[in-house]
């Protein structure tokens, strides 16, 4: 007979939305139980953000190296060891494991099972030798790469990014299908690293992005030498370890590695979510407070089935920490959610892109942008590519799309602003450092109020009058 344990709280996944649960609610006196049976800290530690991350930096070293000719610096050609670069990559791993550990959650108090769970009943899951019957239930399982049915496929050695931070052996030409984040960093990534790079898209490279944005990046990834074919689906793969052919209405596409990064699926299907009366539609459907159809059972992160980033998933877990031990009424928003791409330049996303600003407000909508070219250490460090875009209804931001150098720091400041419902002129009495690229924020404000100030009769003569008056 399986051992029963109960808790307070039961966590199924110890990835970011799943590890942030539990441990809040331990610390504030809860009795939890853990489940986890893959690596502790989710794919966002040991396949995704991190791992990403490390080769983008060993990458921009090696790009450094050869673009210093503008700041007085000769190029030079690096000599790039691809297996120490993916060596960086797992010490960069390892060395924040620690933080997500079966031990450190131990030590909070957490009773860690490293075993996959599976509903049995509306309150009650199986995870290996164990019953646990909790008060709630958070499903924090993350999402895997998806794996589209083309024809051949299954029958070549292709990498996802699962895998792709296995490799030692530099690829001669890297194919990638897909042309979304994941690819398009890895593409930028691996060029500057000494590989050939094809991005085969079915439809627009970075299609969810604003065009004008998402075509600086694109335009700098083919400068580098990144092909990049759009409108292409792949209709057949064939090949195997002396090489991967995958066929395309636009023509066929042979290189040494194919890696496919076309997006990513929930992990529900081994929950056995129907014995919990837990409605599925891609993800768990959930309400805003992220409770699912049985009320005892909530889904943060990708398992909640809005957008797939570590930051959203950790945001849910506080709104669900509240819900849970306070029993407070909380709710997930997403207008101010942001996210990134971390190309060369950078790509930020806040709230509403234009068009999505204008399909909802429609004329009440005003837009102001400021470029990277007009501020002065963008000028200084030669990184003069880019700009902030912000989308203003009433004076308050409802959107902000940034490209360019550290794109996603500056995005932080309009998630604020966005979440607490600031109006433009809260970030035009903000004061940046000089020179630094986060006056381009308050530039951006600038360029909101100048013409209601400067353009305007009614201020000219306000201005006229007082001067006439003061002694």
């Amino acid at each position: 007979m399986p051992e029963t344990i109960k808790a307070d709280i039961c966590v199924i996944g110890a990835g970011s939305g799943g590890l942030s649960v539990a441990a809040g609610a331990v610390q504030m006196g809860a009795k939890v139980v853990l489940l986890e049976g893959g690596k502790m800290g989710g794919d966002c530690l040991n396949y995704g953000c991190v791992p990403s991350k490390a080769l983008i930096a060993a990458a921009a070293q090696a790009h450094a190296m050869t673009a210093g000719e503008t700041l007085g610096v000769s190029p030079v050609t690096p000599k790039v060891d691809y297996a120490a670069a993916m060596e960086h990559v797992r010490q960069t791993i390892e060395t924040i494991a620690p933080v997500d550990s079966q031990e450190r959650f131990e030590g909070l108090g957490v009773r860690v099972i490293r075993e996959w769970g599976r509903f049995v009943s509306d309150r009650e899951v199986q995870a290996g030798p164990y019953a646990i019957r909790a008060r709630r239930f958070v499903i924090a399982t993350g999402s895997s790469p998806m794996v589209p049915a083309i024809p051949g496929l299954e029958d070549v050695p292709y990498l996802t990014n699962e895998t792709l931070f296995g490799l030692r052996e530099k690829p001669a030409h890297l194919l990638i299908i897909g042309g979304g984040p994941i690819g398009i960093e890895m593409a930028q990534a691996h060029r500057r690293l000494g590989c050939e790079v094809t991005v085969i898209e079915g439809e627009t490279a970075l299609g969810r992005d604003d065009p004008e944005a998402a075509a600086l990046v694109l335009e700098k990834l083919r400068a580098e030498g990144v092909r990049i074919v759009e409108g292409a689906k792949a209709q057949k793969v064939s090949g195997g370890s002396d090489g991967i052919t995958v066929e395309t209405g636009q023509g066929a596409f042979t290189g040494s590695h194919l890696l496919v990064a076309v997006g990513r699926k929930v992990n529900t299907d081994r929950l056995d979510l129907h014995k919990a009366g837990v409605e599925t539609d891609g993800g768990v459907v959930v309400g805003d407070n992220l409770r699912s159809t049985n009320r005892r059972i909530y889904a943060v992160g990708d398992a909640a089935g809005r957008q797939q980033f570590t930051h959203v998933a950790g945001y849910h877990a506080g709104v669900v920490v509240r819900a849970l031990l306070f029993g407070l009424p909380a709710k997930a928003k997403d207008a101010h959610l942001p996210r990134a791409t971390y190309t060369d330049p950078e790509l930020a996303q806040v709230g509403l892109t234009e068009a999505e600003a204008r399909t909802e407000y429609g004329g009440r909508l005003e837009v102001v942008r400021t470029d990277y070219a007009e501020n002065d250490r963008a000028i200084a460090t030669g990184r003069t590519t880019g700009f902030v875009k912000v989308m203003i209804v009433g004076g308050r931001p409802v959107g902000a799309t940034l490209v360019g150098a550290e794109a996603g720091d500056l995005a932080a400041t309009w998630s604020l602003v966005i979440a607490n419902r600031l109006k433009m002129s809260a970030v035009s009495a903000m004061v940046a450092p000089y020179p630094t690229l986060a006056e381009l924020n308050k530039r951006a404000a600038g360029a909101y109020f100048s013409p209601k100030l400067f353009d305007n009769p009614s201020v000219k003569r306000v201005v006229g009058l007082v001067q006439r008056l003061l002694p």
